[in-house]
């Protein structure tokens, strides 16, 4: 049985839309910039896992192995010993006492802690972010397009991978050396729950304010991208809180341009 529960994750020397970009080369292992690859490969290592969680391969509930990870990565141990401790430090995963890994349990006061975080932080990087963006709306568009043919597939990887890139297009864009690493976080921590929602609901049932917000940026207007932002989290985290806890969360409605709060 695969240790990821959804697939088998992207190898050390694959590339992704979403994975940091480390300079990397192509043999995974022994060729890298210092004499004995460590520094590479662990951090090739924890790109694939990033992504892993990202794309929801990483299946909350399912506990995995540091063995069975290193095996499907095809590295040693140690490497995966290294990227699986920064990611606990992030918050995006826990360590077990007998060793396996697994994602956080989803509590009230962790959704609700980073649901404020992204309503706090995402909309400001975006607006941040506005002056550069101009250039950007063809590719945001591509990406949506993308995004709204794996709706109507139900292609639940696809649309994750392809949700990120949209919102990471923009907010990398901010240029942001303080926010954006926290945002990015932020992702890790409740990504591998989108996968658990979408598989209850259907991709049926997502929308999004991608249209309304690429509206905003060749509008030039800083407020509307802010609210189509502010949005769009809104109804993504709301479908989250009602699959995955036991008491569904009151999400707040989203603010207006004008300040007023709309539904």
């Amino acid at each position: 049985m695969s240790e990821f529960a959804s697939g088998r994750p992207p190898s050390p020397g694959s590339t992704s839309p979403n994975a940091p970009s480390s300079g990397v080369l192509d043999d995974g292992r022994t060729k890298a910039a210092d004499p004995t690859g460590r520094v590479v490969t662990r951090d090739r290592v924890e790109a694939a896992v990033r992504d892993a969680l990202l794309t929801g391969q990483f299946v909350p509930g399912h506990a995995v192995t540091l063995r069975g990870l290193a095996s499907q990565l095809d590295v040693s141990l140690m490497p995966v010993r290294e990227a699986i401790r920064g990611l606990s430090a992030a918050n995006a995963l826990d360590v077990l006492p007998n060793g396996r890994i697994r994602v956080p349990t989803m509590t009230r006061q962790r959704f609700d802690e980073l649901l404020h975080a992204r309503v706090l932080l995402e909309p400001h990087l975006a607006m941040l972010a506005l002056p550069n963006l101009p250039d950007l709306t063809d590719d945001l568009t591509r990406i949506d397009d993308a995004i709204d043919v794996s709706l109507v597939t139900g292609d639940v990887s696809t649309y994750m991978r392809r949700n990120h890139e949209f919102h990471f297009r923009i907010y990398r864009a901010s240029a942001s050396q303080i926010i954006l690493p926290l945002v990015e976080h932020v992702w890790l921590q409740f990504a591998p729950f989108m996968r658990t929602a979408y598989g209850r609901v259907g991709t049926s049932a997502l929308e999004d304010q991608h249209k309304e917000a690429i509206a905003a940026i060749r509008e030039n207007d800083a407020e509307k991208l802010r609210v189509a932002i502010e949005r769009d989290i809104l109804d993504g985290m709301g479908l989250i809180g009602h699959s995955v806890l036991e008491e569904p969360p009151v999400v707040p409605a989203a603010r207006s341009a004008g300040g007023q709060t709309t539904r």
